[in-house]
């Protein structure tokens, strides 16, 4: 059956390549994103596209309340919008900290208020939030990131029981390492925040490791693995809590969680060789 379908952070990268794999598969769908420029492609495909500040509440109630207007519901809310925020702990302001929350979390929190009555009066629908192998595992200089995303698979498994009883259901989608742009949103901030002082060695090899995992074909997915994992989330009648996919995403937790402490340290650490 097709959905109408909510994507935030659908200008670039995981947002864009699924919003375009969900309308040609025949969906319903509305781009969100503060780049509303950027998301002329999701129109053209016979789409729809919304700017939308996740920070901004009244962006979101206007957006929520088109949607209902023009299609009376929506069924799949996936909660894509967030960014890395890189440094180690002492060099990074709180109001930094706190703004990657405001995004990664809270932002996420507010949509998802927003669109959640509807489906609980209607007893149907799917939030599905992207979280990443970092919500499970954790890498130096990137404190503040992985919290956030620990955050959000625990917030996720509460919301999933919660809303069980109404039938609505919630899916964690955790990518490894996707051919992004995030990994260089992500080097820049790493070198400004913490390239100069204590932290200038771990800098600058976090900043290579970065950019080496995320700018190769060999060591990075396209974000059609994601899209294709969200897709079979959505067509699913019982689908699985979580959907891990993407470069070391499924290696990666394994270790972290098999291995234990002290030897994932010194296997994270090997890599900033």
């Amino acid at each position: 059956m097709k959905k109408v379908i909510l994507i935030t952070g659908a200008s670039s990268g995981i947002g864009k390549a699924t919003a375009l794999q969900l309308i040609k598969e025949g969906h319903t769908v509305y781009g969100a994103a503060r780049r509303v420029d950027q998301m002329e492609d999701l129109a053209q495909a016979g789409g729809h596209a919304l700017k939308m500040d996740v920070l901004d509440e009244e962006q979101i109630v206007k957006g929520v309340r088109q949607v209902m207007d023009e299609q009376g519901k929506i069924d799949v809310l996936i909660n894509n919008a967030g960014y890395g925020l890189y440094g180690s702990v002492e060099d990074l302001p709180l109001e930094a900290a706190r703004r990657q929350f405001e995004v990664n979390i809270f932002g996420l929190a507010r949509i998802t208020k927003e669109v959640l009555p509807q489906m609980r009066e209607r007893r149907s629908g799917k939030i599905i939030n992207i979280s990443s192998m970092g919500g499970k595992i954790y890498t130096p200089l990137g404190a503040w990131y992985h919290a956030t995303k620990h955050a959000l698979e625990g917030w996720s498994d509460c919301l999933r029981l919660e809303l069980a009883p109404f039938k609505v259901q919630v899916v964690i989608v955790e990518p490894g390492a996707i051919a992004t742009e995030f990994g260089d949103v992500m080097t820049d901030p790493i070198l400004k925040n913490s390239g100069k002082g204590p932290y200038t060695g771990m800098a600058q090899k976090v900043a290579k490791a970065t950019l080496d995992s995320y700018s190769k074909s060999s060591t990075s997915s396209p974000p059609s693995v994601i899209a294709n994992a969200i897709s079979r989330a959505i067509a699913a009648r019982k689908p699985k809590t979580r959907y891990r996919a993407g470069k070391y995403a499924k290696l990666l937790v394994w270790l972290r969680v098999y291995l234990g402490d002290r030897m994932f340290d010194r296997i994270i650490m090997s890599q900033m060789g």
